[in-house]
């Protein structure tokens, strides 16, 4: 998961980006890059690490214009080792552009082959994101040929790379001399949104992934871009946007909702909190099936995603609410971090009990989902050891049962707990003494009830449907083996 970002100013951008990618911290650790342009010149400053540790005031100075992209990543795809794999990527040809990307392509291992014998263009990288660069850049350069770039060309362009593409993608592009460009996929699986202020020097412009980007810099949220849509955005701050895709259908990450986005986010109409205080709502429904809450002595959230729809369910049950586990904020979220042992190690740095909630209480512990389980595990772990009697469990997602392939690092099903046990083996590999997932239908049902216009989600990795229509058992097998070695 990554979050980006794009915005054409009416004066230096660069500290506008910077803030906006704090925004967006949650959407990933591992790398942060911004790219601007100034008079036909890029400038560029990208590495490993958080938005605080990348940027240093000498790097701020260096990246002068009025126009510019950022990204914060975490790797779905090449290595989460090679700073060449940071974005923004760059392109000389045609004209020069920048390029930022979030999601996941499912088919670009053959785009690479094509883009090499076919277009005679050169991948430098596992990214997937250079790859799709590439593909933009190819499509550009043959609808500009003998013409004169303009916003039919630049969607000409990215029609081509609607057909050819497939997967996740949300990219924002600038194109030196003109302006940015900034595109969804057909289905809309990864978010972008659009906003304008108002200045002494005239309208700015900012797109980005979640709205938060937008109010947090003094923006006014616009409105999502379309599933399919292209927007482009010339250095006079005029905008032009157009559907540049034949079938397209909005059908956005579930996961999203559950746990990626910032609560505070606006998301193809639907506010995040509400949402996650819906998935509270349901899931106090369906834990009364199976727990007397009677035998629940309060209920504690496991921060921060959960918090929510789990202060919500216990409203719904008549039930305490405490803060129980405390969050040390340096440290990074355990799903994101890389590496198994990493991830157990972290959870005991991450989190610490507040004794007095558990002693000699039955204690309902909520989690927005259980991926692996090794967190759950240690959590329960820490609640007993603070001196609970009897330790419930709750999920606000259902289970977790098949690979992600739009952009979300849960690759193998191996690693996924849900995906050979029941919930009754699962509870007893975590240490609980109940176990409750939020059924599937329930969980699309706390974002529909909000948005009724969204019919269609991507929820692969409960249902095992893949949207796309190009995912079979030997792209998962490959896709495992990749993953392993």
């Amino acid at each position: 998961m990554c979050g980006i970002v794009g915005v054409v100013g009416r004066s230096q951008v660069n500290q506008l980006l910077y803030d906006s990618l704090l925004l967006l911290q949650h959407r990933g650790q591992d790398a942060a890059g911004i790219a601007t342009s100034d008079n036909r010149q890029f400038y560029l400053h990208k590495s490993h690490g958080l938005v605080r540790d990348v940027f240093r005031t000498h790097n701020m100075l260096s990246l002068p214009g009025n126009c510019g992209i950022g990204q914060v990543r975490y790797p779905t795809s090449g290595s989460n080792v090679n700073e060449q794999e940071a974005q923004p990527f760059y392109v000389n040809a045609p004209f020069g552009i920048m390029f930022a990307h979030n999601g996941n392509l499912t088919n670009w291992q053959e785009l690479r082959e094509s883009l090499f014998r076919v277009d005679l263009r050169h991948i430098n990288t596992n990214s997937d994101s250079e790859v799709l660069l590439n593909v933009f850049a190819n499509e550009l350069q043959s609808a500009v040929h003998g013409v004169v770039l303009d916003e039919n060309s630049i969607f000409q362009a990215i029609s081509g790379v609607h057909r050819r593409v497939r997967g996740a993608y949300a990219v924002v592009s600038i194109i030196s001399g003109y302006g940015l460009v900034a595109f969804r996929d057909v289905n809309g699986i990864r978010p972008l949104c659009i906003g304008r202020q108002e200045t002494n020097k005239g309208t700015e412009w900012m797109v980005a992934s979640e709205s938060v980007a937008l109010e947090g810099n003094g923006f006014t949220f616009v409105r999502d871009i379309d599933p399919g849509e292209a927007i482009f955005i010339d250095l006079d701050g005029n905008l032009f946007s157009k559907q540049c895709a034949e079938n397209h259908k909005l059908s956005p990450c579930i996961f999203e909702y559950i746990y990626f986005s910032r609560p505070d986010s606006f998301m193809d109409r639907v506010p995040v909190y509400d949402a996650r205080l819906k998935m509270g709502e349901y899931l106090a429904k369906k834990l009364t099936k199976y727990v007397n809450s009677g035998d629940i002595d309060v209920v504690i959230p496991i921060p921060d995603s959960s918090r929510p729809a789990a202060m919500q369910l216990a409203h719904s049950l008549n039930l305490d609410y405490r803060e129980g586990l405390i969050k040390n904020r340096y440290v990074g979220r355990t799903f994101i971090m890389p590496g198994q042992a990493m991830r157990r190690k972290s959870v005991r740095q991450k989190l610490n009990t507040i004794s007095m909630e558990f002693k000699n209480k039955n204690v309902l512990l909520v989690d927005d989902s259980i991926v692996r389980g090794t967190t759950s595990k240690e959590i329960v772990e820490m609640a007993r050891s603070s001196g609970a009697n009897k330790v419930y469990f709750a999920s606000a997602a259902a289970q977790i049962k098949y690979q992600n392939v739009y952009g979300i690092d849960m690759p193998t099903q191996n690693e996924l707990i849900a995906a050979n046990r029941t919930d009754e083996e699962i509870a007893k590999f975590i240490g609980a003494d109940a176990l409750i997932y939020q059924d599937i239908e329930d969980m699309k049902k706390s974002i529909t009830d909000i948005n009724n216009s969204l019919t269609n989600f991507d929820a692969s990795c409960f249902d095992g449907k893949y949207i796309t229509g190009d995912i079979d058992s030997n792209y998962l097998a490959n896709l495992s083996n990749s993953r392993v070695s």
